[in-house]
């Protein structure tokens, strides 16, 4: 049956209208989502209470629960998708990868095996070879779709773990940490929470790691690093939190090649910079570490939620993640089995969104989703200081960390500004400033956006003023 034909056959179905009327809903959500407040209005977060009820005995219409969600709920969401969104370095969605989801959520695959769904296992190799090629990585990393970067980085340092302590002899993964050979971690002092949080959770310690200096920009000293050997991992940063710099990956992978040490990648959203050769001089060195880690769902602007963990070697990646039950072993061993590279089973198709987003972008359209971004964040830098507003970092890539002056007028503004609701930005504090601090990663922000926004941003810092 033609696809016309079965949509027509199937117009008439409950599932059909249900279907018809979500994307009724999301169209006008959508269409609506970039003239509308950025921030919530106290009216829709007390519309919130219309869901807190106890749970009926009989169910409702599945067309009643699909009005009930959008009535009282697309109001008390963020806009983050609108393009003045500039808070928490969250992307958009692409219109190819909300599309793209919608279906493969139709599908409902479980993403664990090749067996369980063809076609998501197929996507996943296709978007990892995509990824290392727009990366500049080589061609056989192994690699896997996961949540987000905290559980990216989580999954690559389980890799260095049993990297290093194999090559000690000690099977981490069946005799655990009890009585193993004491591994050493090197952080920046700007390591990023994700990365002390997988370190606590795979017993390597949040507090027993060695913290090197860091430079105005936030870049790890390389003169201050300690003596590297074979069982130690440096966790390295590309693009920091607030400055969005880049640590020095040449002369670090450098020393750590020469010791037999680990190089792990923290880059949620600043790894995609590997896709513009215009900035070669902020990224070079890092296709030359052992794991990476980075965010679908931040630059790429892909939907909530989807990280991805790739690794050197896949072979690492798989022994430390790789599943170990007798049922499980189906389909061909020759071919790589998604769930034995990623600390979930059963899991979404997430690969499908990233391949979307690729196909849609094209190497070209990453890179220039890069370029612009970065473009709109001078803007920013710009014009506040123009204005006589205080900028606290080199604009280094998408980050912009700005001063109003005092700590408290500087929190007055923040305050001022998205309670308005115009745009959003959060705050941050930045080697003892309190700042603001403006995140451009949406694919939806225009050069219209970002001038509504500073306007709103000086007027807000005009009427904090003494």
């Amino acid at each position: 049956m033609k696809l016309d034909e079965s949509v027509k056959a199937a117009s008439l179905t409950p599932t059909a209208e249900l279907l018809q009327d979500a994307g009724q809903r999301a169209l006008a959500y959508v269409q609506s989502v970039h003239d509308r407040p950025v921030n919530v209005s106290t009216q829709a977060l007390q519309g919130l209470n219309a869901f807190r009820h106890s749970l009926p005995d009989a169910g409702l219409d599945a067309r009643e629960v699909l009005r009930r969600l959008d009535e009282a709920g697309s109001p008390a969401t963020v806009a983050t998708t609108g393009g003045r969104y500039f808070g928490l370095v969250i992307g958009g969605a692409l219109p190819a990868t909300i599309a793209a989801n919608w279906l493969t959520t139709a599908w409902d695959q479980n993403a664990c095996f090749r067996w369980t769904s063809p076609i998501a296992a197929t996507l996943e190799d296709v978007a990892l070879r995509w990824i290392g090629d727009l990366f500049g990585l080589p061609d056989d990393i192994g690699g896997a779709f996961v949540t987000g970067a905290s559980m990216a980085n989580f999954a690559a340092l389980a890799a260095a773990r049993h990297a290093l302590l194999s090559r000690l002899g000690w099977d981490v993964e069946a005799k655990g940490l009890y009585g193993a050979p004491e591994l050493r971690v090197v952080v920046s002092k700007e390591t990023h929470v994700t990365v002390s949080k997988a370190l606590s959770m795979l017993g390597l310690g949040r507090e027993r790691v060695i913290v090197v200096p860091t430079d105005h920009q936030g870049r790890m000293r390389v003169s201050e690093l300690p003596e590297l050997d074979e069982q130690t991992i440096v966790c390295i940063q590309a693009g920091n939190v607030n400055t969005g710099d880049f640590d020095p990956a040449r002369e670090i992978c450098r020393l750590a090649r020469k010791a037999g040490a680990w190089v792990h990648v923290d880059g949620a959203f600043g790894l995609w910079a590997l896709a513009n050769r215009q900035i070669d001089t902020l990224t070079d060195g890092f296709a030359e570490a052992d794991s990476w880690a980075t965010d679908g769902h931040k630059w790429l602007n892909v939907p909530y939620d989807n990280g991805i963990v790739l690794v050197r070697r896949a072979a690492t990646l798989r022994a430390a993640m790789s599943l170990n039950a007798a049922y499980l072993a189906e389909g061909d061993a020759t071919e790589r089995e998604p769930s034995h590279y990623t600390p979930e089973s059963s899991r979404r198709a997430r690969g499908v969104d990233i391949w979307a987003a690729l196909l849609n972008l094209g190497r070209d359209g990453v890179a220039a989703l890069v370029e612009r971004t970065c473009r709109y964040a001078g803007m920013f830098a710009q014009g506040l200081e123009a204005s006589g507003y205080e900028i606290l970092n080199h604009v280094a890539l998408n980050q912009v960390l700005v001063s109003f002056g005092t700590p408290e007028m500087t929190r007055a503004v923040i305050n001022r500004l998205q309670a308005e609701g115009i745009c959003w930005c959060g705050g941050t504090v930045w080697q003892g400033r309190v700042a603001m601090r403006i995140s451009v990663s949406s694919w939806a922000t225009t050069d219209a956006d970002v001038q509504t926004s500073l306007r709103a941003m000086i007027r807000a810092a005009e009427t904090c003023a003494p």
